[in-house]
């Protein structure tokens, strides 16, 4: 998911709180899921896409990237042990040659070894990235060669300190290289594995000449996914992308939603004066449908948070997005205290994990359909008790 979430950089240091063995096998208590599991394999695949998936779907955020650094095969590979229902894999972001590789920004300071490598110091600049400015190295002013030569690293450490056992363990994963990944792991666990993945900053790509969506779309022809019930789902923050994809593939298109005050970046460059309160008003909603199947809103336009941070009553979101025949998996929840409303964090800890059931419970109380999640043996075992009443 994108750079939007108000709680990404949350800090600290201190000892975290496992939630029992799950947390890091990769096959705990998850794997040992009884009916509900079951009856959820039984669902994936059969030729009905997105209505094949079980409700609420938990989505693999960058794989399960509460324990391993994110947006490799090896997160990716955790999150289908754990029971995912779908990985999101990945982030897409181009190279200077033109591959799509899987990184959470097109800024790799914070995610890979780049600053360890003293060849490529004389990368480092600063951009404007949807009018911000940042600085650091970013992929398009690498090759794929080159980028192959890096290794990932944990991007929060302070809230994730045991990932960064991980780091340096797993190169940066192509787009393609996950497609077949895909194909792989289907054929080992003999059920559909689903991937979700999004493109980044589809407008600043474009123009640097480098256009996301037929990039995309060229490789879903190739190995085949371009369908409708095609078991990849396309995200993106702007709605104009999304439109785009619509006219390349067939496969189930979702509009990411951030902040109700926020406007997409497509819409700031071409003058649009929407914002996303529009968007997520009956009428935008409509006009939505009629090019996606899907919207990823954040969690906040769920269930707003009060000025301590603490869970207010839902929007009135869950049922018109329904009315309009749309699906919602919002993002994204995390087990950690900073990331969790007030009301479900334990003590001050910022490694710690709070009660995250309890949030989930509230978050699967309004009929969301799904969830982006961090951790998702515990979005299953919060599936399997909300579900079981």
């Amino acid at each position: 998911m994108a750079t939007r979430e108000s709680n990404e950089q949350a800090g600290g240091t201190g000892r975290r709180a496992l939630l029992g063995a799950a947390v890091l096998g990769a096959s705990g208590p998850v794997l040992a899921l009884g009916g509900t599991a079951r009856a959820a394999d039984a669902r994936h695949g059969g030729g009905r896409g997105l209505k094949g998936l079980p409700v609420p779907t938990v989505v693999g955020h960058r794989g399960a990237s509460g324990y391993r650094p994110e947006h490799t095969l090896g997160a990716y590979q955790l999150a289908l042990d754990m029971g995912a229902d779908i990985v999101e894999a990945g982030d897409l972001v181009p190279t200077r040659d033109g591959h799509l590789v899987c990184r959470h920004e097109p800024e790799i300071g914070g995610t890979t070894d780049v600053a360890d490598h003293p060849e490529f110091a004389g990368r480092r600049t600063t951009k404007t990235l949807d009018g911000a400015s940042v600085t650091g190295w970013f992929t398009e002013d690498f090759t794929l060669a080159e980028l192959k030569r890096l290794r990932a690293v944990e991007r929060i450490p302070a809230n994730r300190p045991h990932n960064t056992l991980y780091d340096g363990r797993w190169e940066i994963p192509t787009f393609e290289e996950v497609l077949r990944w895909q194909d792989e792991q289907t054929r080992k666990r003999g059920k559909q594995v689903w991937i979700y993945p999004e493109t980044k900053h589809p407008t600043y790509f474009r123009g640097l000449g480098l256009g996301l969506e037929e990039r995309v779309a060229k490789l879903l022809r190739k190995h085949g996914k371009d369908r409708r019930n095609s078991p990849v789902v396309l995200q993106s923050f702007e709605p104009t992308g999304i439109q785009r994809l619509r006219r390349l593939v067939d496969n189930p298109l979702v509009v990411l939603l951030s902040g109700a005050g926020s406007r997409p970046w497509d819409f700031v460059e071409s003058g649009d004066p929407r914002t996303v309160a529009d968007l997520i008003t009956p009428e935008g909603l409509e006009e939505i449908a009629s090019y996606a199947q899907g919207i990823g809103p954040t969690l906040d336009l769920v269930i707003p948070r009060d000025a301590g941070g603490r869970l207010t009553e839902p929007t009135t979101l869950v049922r018109d997005a329904h009315r309009a025949g749309l699906i919602l998996h919002p993002y994204t929840l995390r087990n950690e205290n900073p990331f969790l409303p007030a009301d479900f964090r334990k003590g001050t800890d910022p490694d710690a994990y709070g009660d995250v059931f309890g949030a989930y419970r509230a978050y699967f109380a309004t009929g969301i359909d799904g969830v982006f999640t961090d951790n998702p043996d515990t979005g299953l075992l919060a599936r399997e008790d909300f579900v079981n009443g």
